[in-house]
């Protein structure tokens, strides 16, 4: 049976990482967050009030075409981001810091609204949650010029607006991952664990957690 599934989380969490080990470890078709895509996105990072709306934007066109070709797709997918998090996460953000107007926020919120309805919604979201020292340390090491001013209170504001996502969502399961103490990339076992409770959340288990002695018997 197809599956679609979400990878979400801020900024330099490993989302993209994941999504490629987990589309080679099961098989699926894996599609990447359009990042170099976006012309704005080296101007956004200097001027978030000038160039967010545009940004946004693009963002959003991109991510609806890619779920789009999702929903064509014949087979089962993996996700880098969801527009969902355009909206919830990244465009409130900016409005909530004045990045963003009133108006163009309520442009901005009402296409995705439309997107959102046309779309059926992912079978499961995978969340990678990460403090605030392990986003800013992963962003170092893949060291994108742009991303490397990006002010740890503008990461902060993005992880509580995630949380606040997560409580909400009733339209499909979310698996939480800790990747604060998680490392797929340096760990295989890590990433077997993930796909464990993946599965686990899709099959209707309600309650899904990562101890910290699977966390330990793992490393």
């Amino acid at each position: 049976m197809k599956k679609f599934v979400v990878v979400a989380g801020n900024i330099g969490v490993g989302k993209s990482t994941l999504v490629g080990l987990l589309s080679e470890y099961l098989g699926w078709q894996g599609y990447l967050e359009p990042v170099m895509e976006n012309p704005y996105l080296a101007d956004f990072y200097e001027d978030m009030q000038r160039w967010g709306f545009h940004s946004q934007i693009h963002f959003l066109t991109h991510r609806f075409q890619m779920h789009r070709d999702v929903a064509k797709f014949s087979g089962s997918c993996i996700l880098d981001r969801s527009m969902y998090e355009d909206a919830e996460i990244f465009a409130r953000n900016l409005y909530q810091n004045g990045s963003l107007s009133q108006r163009e926020f309520d442009t901005y919120y009402s296409l995705f609204t439309t997107f959102a309805d046309i779309l059926s919604p992912p079978d499961l979201i995978i969340y990678l949650r990460a403090s605030v020292d392990t986003l800013q340390k992963r962003i170092q090491q893949r060291d994108r010029s742009y991303e490397q001013a990006i002010p740890a209170a503008y990461l902060q504001q993005l992880n509580v607006l995630y949380e606040q996502w997560i409580k909400a969502i009733s339209y499909c399961p979310v698996l939480t991952v800790p990747a604060d103490d998680l490392n797929f990339v340096a760990h295989p076992q890590h990433l077997r664990l993930i796909v464990q409770k993946m599965l686990e959340r899709m099959s209707g288990v309600e309650e899904v957690v990562f101890s910290p002695s699977e966390i330990n018997d793992n490393n």
